[in-house]
């Protein structure tokens, strides 16, 4: 008995043994494959152009990034101007911070920007030091008096420019020109002389003022009626656009970057959460898949995040949503469906129309020429489905308004949720003709032909919107920007659908 128990023993321990050690293994394969930094995509420094009047927050936002996801980033200070000017020359880079989106738009019209995103606002004011030593009440009276004034200069810096483009307007400018005994390249420049004593009065932006507790701030409401949107935007030249697409996400976070930005006094915007891969979710009429599947695909490769697609018919759809789905995006097969939850929507645009047509067989052997030939006796016909998707909704108004609804509905065999399966019982021979969509008759039209039906009536318009309720906002607009590009239209234009010139982003 007692040579058992030893054995039993020895078993015992043995296992415990055993697993432990297999525990162990697995552990330290854990810890070799958790490395919150491979997620970067890249182990090169992100290299940032930033406005000197925007340091404190990026800077503190830099650090918790690479502490957290051991990705180094090097912050290149100078005027928004001249790191416009350094961009051009070097042609290379990753991100371009400026102090106003003026220069947002310059950098996009030379071709320098790719994608951008939202960050934060502030504006111009008049600063002297802390107790007002000299009583300066207003710009006005500044103007009056033999202070020495310093600013940042309107050809390197956001600030200058704006006080120049504000001042121009209220017919003062050239008297603060005259005042203005030295132009600084940026903003903390102006700062700074004026906490040691060098000016007497300057023009900074309020976030700066709040940074410098040696400053105080004069009331001038001429400086603030145009204040500057911050956005950091991704450079074309960037080698490695996913990981730059994903530290200016982390900045534009409203749990990371953005704190930072409220903490030194600037504005921020309603930020997306925070996610290393962040998912979004679309809806989309099924129509619209060959038209925006692919760009879809090739936005979730640079951005490093996952986009989610429901296609169905948008009657299904538009069932799941006021059951209380609600999704970051909805692009519908036509208006009146995202007119049922425009609730839960905001800032719709329409991107493109789409026409019904009769599908016949290649040859059209039953010589069907009309609306009207559809309600011959004998035929076997295909629609979409009234309460199921836009195109049976669409089909029913257009039988309506040629007046051979009852006609047509007595040869109806089949109402189906989507044109695809129209399509695909055609091609099966089990119906004589459909009536779907230009974009479902081209992706069969080696075996199938089509007639147009000339009514106006018959045209869907696809709208897209954003949801507003999703806590990727910001990112679901991208996408929607995405598909509203230039290489979008020509996916849609070769997929049958119609471009809506002004729906196109410039």
């Amino acid at each position: 008995m007692t040579r058992r128990r030893l054995r039993w023993g020895q078993v015992h321990v043995a296992w415990l043994a055993f697993l432990a050690s297999a525990g162990l293994l697995v552990g330290l394969v854990a810890l070799l494959m958790w490395n919150p930094g491979r997620y970067a995509s890249s182990t090169e420094p992100l290299v940032v152009y930033c406005a000197a009047g925007i340091k404190a927050p990026v800077e503190a936002a830099a650090q918790a990034y690479e502490k957290e996801y051991g990705v180094p980033v090097q912050l290149q200070y100078g005027g928004s101007q001249t790191l416009l000017a350094n961009i051009e020359v070097a042609q290379k880079g990753d991100l371009y911070l400026p102090a106003d989106d003026s220069y947002v738009d310059l950098a996009r019209q030379k071709g320098l920007l790719a994608e951008t995103i939202p960050l934060a606002e502030m504006k111009p004011v008049l600063v002297v030091r802390r107790g007002n030593p000299h009583k300066v009440v207003s710009l006005a009276e500044l103007l009056k008096t033999n202070l020495r004034v310093c600013q940042a200069n309107p050809d390197a810096a956001a600030v200058g420019k704006l006080t120049q483009e504000a001042l121009l307007k209220t017919g003062q400018w050239d008297a603060l020109k005259k005042r203005t005994i030295v132009f600084k390249p940026t903003v903390n420049d102006v700062a700074n002389d004026i906490k040691v004593g060098a000016v007497d009065a300057g023009i900074v932006w309020d976030a700066t003022a709040s940074q410098y507790p040696e400053l105080e701030v004069i009331d001038a409401p001429e400086l603030a009626a145009k204040p500057a949107r911050i956005s950091i935007g991704v450079l074309r030249n960037t080698t490695q656009p996913t990981a730059a697409l994903r530290f200016a996400r982390y900045l534009a976070a409203g749990d990371r970057g953005l704190p930072e930005f409220k903490k030194q006094g600037f504005k921020p915007v309603d930020g997306d959460d925070w996610a290393l891969e962040p998912e979004i979710k679309m809806l989309a009429g099924s129509m619209l898949r060959p038209a925006i599947d692919d760009t879809i695909k090739d936005f979730e490769e640079r951005e490093g995040v996952h986009v989610t697609r429901v296609y169905n018919g948008c009657g299904i759809l538009v069932a799941q949503m006021q059951a209380g789905q609600k999704p970051d995006a909805y692009f519908a097969c036509d208006k009146s469906f995202l007119d049922q939850v425009n609730d839960i929507f905001i800032d719709a645009v329409d991107v493109s129309t789409n026409q019904l047509v009769i599908l016949v067989p290649k040859g059209n052997p039953r010589q069907i020429k009309s609306m009207e030939d559809l309600g011959n006796p004998g035929l076997r016909i295909g629609i979409g489905h009234e309460k199921q998707c836009a195109m049976g909704a669409l089909t029913q108004t257009t039988l309506k308004a040629g007046k051979v609804q009852n006609k047509v509905m007595k040869n109806v065999v089949v109402q189906s949720p989507t044109g695809d399966l129209l399509v695909n019982q055609m091609r099966a021979k089990s119906l004589d003709a459909a009536i779907a969509y230009v974009s479902n008759a081209k992706t069969a039209e080696h075996e199938l032909d089509w007639i147009p039906i000339d009514i106006p009536c018959a045209i869907a318009v696809q709208p897209v919107a954003v949801g507003k309720e999703s806590k990727q906002k910001h990112l679901t607009q991208r996408l929607l920007d995405r598909l509203r590009s230039a290489e979008s239209r020509h996916q849609f234009e070769k997929s049958g659908f119609h471009w809506q010139q002004k729906a196109e982003s410039k």
